[in-house]
């Protein structure tokens, strides 16, 4: 694993973490309790994690997360803070870099649609648990109630967004310069 970033990696992560800051704020409001909302934050989460090398997914939303924690407005609704964080969705928000990395870890290097759909499913599955979970302790629900409104309520259109990010990989693929590239340049100028 290479130490260095070249100036169009940095670019590249601060623009995707730019747009996962943008995709908390396209949000739907639901009738859950707590203000609940439906975000293309899984989308991006996962299709972050399928298209970049793994260090690369965990720098950009390791770095969303700090935005929000620090302050800065990022999360759903224009949520941040602490108290966000460790709030009755925290969960959520926590178990997108988990996501991520168990996805970064699995994928491998050359995309396959149905391996690449079949991990995007997986990492929708995990983020809406470890929600699930951390919303019932909380939140202080039971575990039927927690299931119902944590997990039953997302997962059907968190399925479909994990199923559109997996197809669309190739697409984004192509946005990154070629690593192979990054390889010769810098034994070229070293």
């Amino acid at each position: 694993m290479k130490n260095k970033f070249t100036t169009t990696e940095l670019v590249m992560m601060a623009m995707f973490t730019a747009i996962l800051c943008v995709s908390a704020y396209l949000s739907i409001p639901t009738p859950l309790p707590n203000a609940a909302h439906i975000t293309l934050l899984n989308f991006m989460i996962i299709l972050i994690a399928l298209v970049f090398e793994l260090r690369d997914s965990t720098i950009i939303i390791a770095l969303w997360m700090i935005l929000g924690a620090i302050g800065v407005p990022v999360f759903i609704g224009g949520g941040s803070g602490l108290g966000y964080l460790f709030g009755v969705f925290g969960g959520y928000t926590f178990s997108f870099i988990i996501a991520s990395i168990i996805i970064g870890l699995i994928k491998g290097k050359k995309y396959n649609r149905i391996k690449y759909t079949v991990f995007a499913i997986l990492g929708a599955v995990i983020i809406d648990v470890i929600g699930m979970i951390w919303w019932k302790f909380n939140g202080n629900l039971t575990w039927k109630v927690a299931f119902i409104s944590g997990f039953v309520a997302f997962i059907p259109l968190d399925l479909v967004k994990a199923v559109v990010a997996a197809q669309l990989v190739p697409l984004f693929k192509r946005l990154l310069p070629d690593r192979s590239e990054y390889s010769e340049q810098s034994t070229t100028q070293n």
